[in-house]
């Protein structure tokens, strides 16, 4: 059942001796987003630290810029009911010591993302955001490659690169990106939420 599931992700601590280690020696905290009747799915890297701190996914500027993409506002994307954010770990990972974001760690994904996605029944369209999730659902090495290939996983998957800042320069080098796939997705993510 999804909320025992739910309450135990919620309750995780697997990673307390890793985030403790951290530069930020953080404790964890599961941002737990997700219910069994939403029927798309956003799977991203993990948390950043603003979402550590506020428990709500994508509460930053790179969850303006995926919104954007979308075509969807504030009250669909939080509807989890009908959009819900599995990432590839529930926590986020921390800082190394040059405040760069940590790689989420491969034992989260390896002990609740099976389980979590079987108890999605109602799934029609899933964003694979930045590397660690496309990798993970499709087997690619390169954003790029993965993202430019979009139409071979469409219409159910979609490869987008992270909607972080620190994208804007590849956004600028793929011109493509904007003018062929962000209207399909556009499109897609209006078909399936109906």
């Amino acid at each position: 059942m999804a909320t025992v599931l739910q309450k135990d992700l919620g309750n995780c601590t697997i990673c307390a001796d890793r985030f403790a280690a951290t530069a930020t020696g953080h404790v964890p905290r599961p941002v737990v987003w997700f219910r069994p009747t939403a029927r798309l799915l956003i799977s991203g890297q993990a948390p950043g630290m603003r979402v550590h701190k506020s428990g709500v996914s994508f509460d930053d500027p790179s969850g303006d810029r995926l919104r954007a993409w979308m075509g969807v506002g504030l009250a669909a994307f939080y509807d989890r009911d009908r959009i819900i954010i599995v990432p590839m770990a529930f926590c986020f990972p921390g800082y190394d010591a040059k405040r760069s974001d940590l790689p989420p760690p491969p034992i989260c994904a390896k002990t609740w993302r099976q389980g979590v996605l079987e108890r999605l029944p109602s799934v029609q369209l899933t964003l694979l955001i930045g590397g660690y999730a496309q990798r993970w659902h499709l087997g690619t090495k390169s954003v790029t490659g993965a993202v430019a290939d979009w139409r071979a996983h469409a219409p159910n998957a979609i490869p987008l690169p992270h909607p972080s800042w620190r994208n804007t320069g590849w956004m600028k080098r793929n011109p493509w990106f904007a003018a062929d796939l962000l209207p399909v997705l556009r499109t897609r993510v209006a078909e399936v939420l109906g």
